[in-house]
């Protein structure tokens, strides 16, 4: 069962904010541990409390040992090819975003100019004064609905030898 949101903001009651914390960074262990288990990848964890001397550590200090040891023996190529710092995480979520909005524009370019053609099949007429880029929009649109009818016609004709 999920847990209600919570809000992300300092704690400002100093025992709830170590209650907290103790129970986040049981939780990141245990986190740690399912991954190792059920991916059987190797992980470790280090967590510095601003309190104490001593870092809390998972699972020994052996282990974080021979995972750091194994992560600084990959060459550099290979390491900075699948890490991911928060810049780089944000530029190419910002590139997936703006993909997705050119997608957008050009379905939202279309429709409006489906709804165009429909308007000028109304008046019977097209507008002398379209732009170019207009004009090839609205062929590209009649296009696609000249697909979408010879699809349907097909369709109809096995429909009717059936």
């Amino acid at each position: 069962m999920a847990g209600k949101k919570v809000k992300l903001a300092f704690i400002t009651n100093h025992t709830a904010r170590r209650a907290t914390y103790k129970k986040r960074v049981q939780s990141l262990m245990k986190k740690l541990n399912e991954i190792t288990t059920l991916c059987g990848v190797k992980a470790c964890g280090i967590v510095f409390k601003p309190d104490d001397l001593e870092p809390q550590i998972w699972p020994s200090i052996e282990g974080v040992h021979s995972v750091l040891v194994r992560f600084m023996q990959t060459p550099n190529f290979d390491r900075d090819r699948k890490m991911f710092d928060h810049e780089s995480y944000l530029k190419e979520r910002i590139q997936k975003l703006n993909e997705k909005l050119k997608k957008k524009m050009k379905e939202n370019r279309m429709m409006w100019m489906s709804v165009q053609l429909h308007h000028y099949l109304e008046a019977g007429n097209v507008p002398e004064d379209l732009s170019t880029s207009d004009m090839n929009d609205l062929t590209y649109v009649v296009d696609e609905k000249m697909k979408e009818i010879n699809m349907k016609m097909v369709q109809l004709e096995k429909d009717e030898r059936s």
